[in-house]
């Protein structure tokens, strides 16, 4: 064999070698960048908008291990976390309430720069005297400009500067899984005192309340947390903390209960809050039914063909489905008759009938869309104004 041709093999085996080796190393490198930038990726989405960005730094040499894909994720959401409260921490406030009976206490949250403070209507129910303590000790009297006992919404006014102004959020963008945190006071002694969860539902009625539409967090809710927010990985408060369920309310199990708090959205509480502010009353909208919302259980229970919608059913309450001379009776809505629309708004897992009612004042004119005899109808009503003796 010719020298010329062994030095081709030679050359030959060379570079498939070569090109081995190379193929492997550029195929590790590829690699390395594509699982670098998802890690970005994915700690960028878990980070709070206004959050410093976390960077994630690549090993600079091989003997360093590279940071995992779980350790990212878990500094991001805490970072996050931390990044939320930070925002909106100075417009907690703790409120004392001086009654005839004694002291009680809850919290609340500052939500714009003229002194307004949303909290819970039964935290200053009965009060004569209110005060406000302030993140950073300081306490300040206030003035109750109204109440709702319906959604359970009060809101007071300090004058002068306020430390902190939160930002309100958009409920209706929460997902169940969603990690939230509460803030607030509990027992009245803790002034704020973060815990953290998940939104474990949304849209939910809890028997007895006359609430809907709640949300249900599993974030640790204590006596004096009432009236504080529930806030997003954004820093915005989605939810003002109403209640939690325990044994002793009724719900028939002997078993613990835990994790079972429930917040009313910013969906209904801004609107309540506004009008408050701006006229010292909420004047609801008012149909005059009583009405379940359904989903599978009750649509299972009661045999209906659909799983969302408000069922005009007079089992729940004793009285009229159809109250007599009211909106609803004047417009001919029937018991068994299914609202599953208001002006082509839809009814659905996450949307309640009094959600949607909220967007409107008495005197407005509506249509809905009923199910009737499984035929589906427009009606148009025009809604009257809901008495103060049914709230």
């Amino acid at each position: 064999m010719s020298v010329n041709r062994l030095a081709l093999i030679f050359v030959f085996l060379l570079g498939i070698v070569i090109g081995v080796a190379g193929g492997g190393a550029a195929g590790g490198l590829a690699g390395y960048l594509i699982s670098r930038q998802a890690v970005t990726q994915l700690s960028a989405t878990v980070s709070a908008v206004d959050a410093q960005p976390v960077v994630v730094n690549a090993p600079v040499s091989t003997s360093e291990p590279a940071q995992s894909l779980s350790e990212t994720v878990i500094v991001s959401l805490s970072d996050a976390m931390v990044a939320a409260v930070k925002r909106v921490a100075p417009a907690v406030v703790t409120v004392t309430v001086e009654s005839s009976t004694g002291r009680g206490s809850g919290s609340g949250v500052i939500i714009n720069d003229q002194g307004y403070i949303i909290t819970n209507n039964h935290v200053v129910e009965n009060g004569r005297r209110y005060y406000i303590l302030f993140a950073d000790g300081s306490r300040r009297e206030a003035q109750l400009v109204g109440t709702d006992s319906l959604n359970d919404i009060a809101v007071l006014k300090v004058d002068g500067e306020v430390p902190g102004v939160a930002a309100i959020g958009d409920s209706a963008a929460l997902q169940p899984g969603e990690t939230v945190l509460a803030i607030g006071s509990p027992l009245g002694n803790f002034r704020n005192t973060v815990t953290a969860g998940v939104v474990s539902a949304l849209n939910r009625s809890v028997p007895g309340s006359g609430m809907e539409g709640l949300i249900q967090t599993d974030a640790a809710i204590n006596s004096g947390n009432s009236g504080g927010p529930l806030i997003n990985l954004k820093g915005e408060v989605v939810g003002i903390n109403t209640m939690v369920v325990r044994n002793d309310l009724g719900f028939g199990t002997s078993a613990p209960v835990e994790g079972l708090g429930f917040a009313v959205p910013s969906s209904i509480f801004a609107n309540v809050a506004d009008q408050i502010i701006r006229t010292g009353q909420v004047r609801y909208p008012f149909l005059g039914i009583t009405y379940l919302m359904i989903d599978g259980e009750v649509a299972a229970q009661y045999n209906l063909p659909v799983q969302n919608g408000a069922f005009i059913s007079s089992g729940i309450s004793g009285q009229s489905a159809v109250l007599p001379n009211t909106a609803a009776a004047q417009a001919g809505l029937r018991e068994g008759d299914i609202i599953t629309a208001v002006n082509d708004q839809r009814l659905d897992a996450n949307t309640s009938l009094r959600q949607l009612l909220l967007q409107y004042r008495p005197g407005d004119t509506v249509e809905l869309t009923i199910l009737r005899n499984g035929q589906e109808q427009k009606v148009t009503v025009t809604l009257g104004e809901r008495p103060n003796n049914l709230r």
